[in-house]
C-alpha cells in the first residue's frame, strides 16, 4: 500500500492547553506550537480505515506512541506495514524523522475486561481546579458524562485532519474517539500546558454517528520522570449499557520547566 501524505495542522491554537501556542511551546524548548497528538493519531488511522473499514473500528487493539512533536505545516508521511503479526502504521515528517507509530491487532475475540479499578462508587463533581500532583488521585473515578456523537461534530473532526473517507459518513472517526479521552482530564482540571504521550484504544464495537454513549474515567497511576509529572487514565464508553471502547491514556500533566 502506498504512503499516505497529509499536511499537519494545529487546530488547537486557541485551546486552553497553551502547549498548542508558539509562545508557551517555545518556552518549554519546542520550536513552535505542537499539533495535537489526537490529530496525529487520526492521520495514522487513515490507511487502516481504507484497508479494514468497519473491521478496524469494530474490533481492534491500537497502541499509539507519540515520539516527537508534529508542527503546523509539516508534511507528514504515513506508511502501513505488517510486523510480527501486527499492523504497524508509522508517521514521519519531511526530514524522515519518526514522529509516532501505531501498532494494531485485529483479534478474532476480545474477552470482556476485568475493569482495572472500580468505577461503581459515586463520584462527585467538585468544580475544576488547576492540576497539581496531590490533586491527581489514583483510583478516584471522575463523574461520568454523556456524549452524543452528532454528524456535525464527527464531520468537524474529519475536517481537522483532512480525512475524507466515505467510511466516516456513518462511523465515528478514531480522532473523535481519542479526543474524548482528553476531556477526562480537562473536565476535572484547569491545565495550562500538558502533552499527550501515548494511548491504547480497544475498539469492541463500532461507534456510529448519532450514538449516545456514557463516558467514565479513573486515574490508574501517576509518576515523575526527568522533572515531568505523568498520569495514566482508564476511560471506557458504554452505549445502551454495552461496553464499546476502552482507552488507556497517558499524558504529561506538568511539563518540566
Amino acid at each position: 500500500m502506498p504512503s499516505y501524505e497529509v499536511i499537519a495542522r494545529n487546530h488547537s491554537s486557541a485551546h486552553e492547553n497553551r502547549i498548542h501556542s508558539d509562545e508557551v511551546a517555545q518556552r518549554y524548548g519546542f520550536k513552535g506550537a505542537l499539533v495535537p497528538g489526537v490529530a496525529v493519531y487520526g492521520h495514522l488511522t487513515r490507511r487502516l480505515g481504507e484497508r479494514f473499514g468497519g473491521d478496524f473500528l469494530g474490533r481492534s487493539i491500537a497502541a499509539l506512541r507519540l515520539i516527537k512533536p508534529a508542527y503546523d505545516g509539516d508534511q507528514l508521511r504515513i506508511d502501513l506495514n505488517e510486523e510480527d503479526g501486527q499492523h504497524l502504521a508509522e508517521c514521519r515528517n519531511g526530514e524522515g524523522t519518526l514522529l509516532a507509530d501505531l501498532r494494531v491487532q485485529l483479534p478474532q475475540e476480545m474477552p470482556l475486561p476485568e475493569t482495572p479499578l472500580s468505577l461503581s462508587k459515586r463520584a462527585k463533581r467538585r468544580g475544576r481546579v488547576e492540576i497539581e500532583w496531590d490533586a491527581v488521585r489514583a483510583g478516584e473515578p471522575y463523574p461520568a458524562w454523556d456524549w452524543e456523537i452528532t454528524a456535525a461534530e464527527n464531520r468537524r473532526f474529519c475536517e481537522q485532519i483532512a480525512d475524507d473517507l466515505e467510511l466516516y459518513a456513518a462511523h465515528v472517526h478514531p480522532h473523535a474517539i481519542l479526543s474524548i479521552a482528553n476531556q477526562a482530564l480537562t473536565r476535572e482540571f484547569v491545565m495550562p500546558a500538558w502533552i499527550h504521550t501515548a494511548s491504547e484504544v480497544r475498539h469492541r464495537q463500532a461507534l456510529r454517528v448519532g450514538d449516545r454513549v456514557v463516558v467514565r474515567a479513573v486515574p490508574l497511576e501517576k509518576w515523575r520522570r526527568k522533572g515531568h509529572e505523568f498520569v495514566r487514565l482508564y476511560i471506557d464508553l458504554h452505549r445502551d449499557g454495552t461496553l464499546t471502547t476502552e482507552i488507556f491514556h497517558t499524558a504529561i500533566f506538568k511539563v518540566a520547566a
